[in-house]
């Protein structure tokens, strides 16, 4: 069975029909309250990673399921950097770009790796007034701290990663006993 695409776009429109979405099709399995919960916060996680990660967002999310089986699909469009590229494989069960299973998908991967323009990064000099209030303090990165990927390789059994230049597609798996 396959479920009805949704769209999903940067003002989070669409991510609450993906969650309703996800309900109605584990009611139709038949999965049980705790099972159902597990899946929507898969399909949330996979959103708000996704959306983190690339910034921007342009997503189409739909589930497919056979029997008691699980693959959530979201893919989207991104203008594609190497640290996004490092930060979505990283994301991946395997650590690899699952596009690249080929000898031509491996060569127009390392292609596309090589021609990715570098993270645009500003870096200030604090005064030395400032550095003395900082001393002993842990900075936090504003960066994305990777919350949505541990708990997603914790519930899910397998996250794929599919990079082919600024189209990505991500799968999430899971199976209930």
């Amino acid at each position: 069975m396959e479920s009805d695409i949704i769209q999903i776009d940067n003002l989070g429109n669409g991510f609450e029909q993906a969650v309703e979405e996800t309900k109605r099709v584990a009611q139709f399995r038949g999965l049980d309250h705790k099972n159902s919960l597990r899946l929507q916060l898969c399909t949330e996680e996979m959103l708000s990673m996704a959306h983190t990660v690339t910034g921007e967002m342009q997503a189409s999310f739909w589930l497919e399921s056979e029997g008691n089986c699980f693959a959530l699909h979201m893919t989207t469009n991104t203008v594609m950097d190497k640290m996004k590229r490092s930060l979505l494989i990283s994301s991946a069960t395997s650590r690899k770009n699952e596009a690249a299973n080929s000898f031509l998908g491996k060569l127009r991967d390392a292609f596309e790796n090589a021609m990715a323009s570098e993270e645009e990064s500003t870096y200030f000099e604090l005064p030395v007034e400032l550095q003395a209030d900082l001393a002993g303090r842990v900075v936090d990165d504003p960066d994305w701290d990777r919350y949505e990927r541990s708990v997603l390789f914790r519930l899910a059994d397998n996250v794929k990663i599919d990079i082919r230049g600024g189209l990505v597609h991500m799968t999430v798996t899971k199976s209930f006993a």
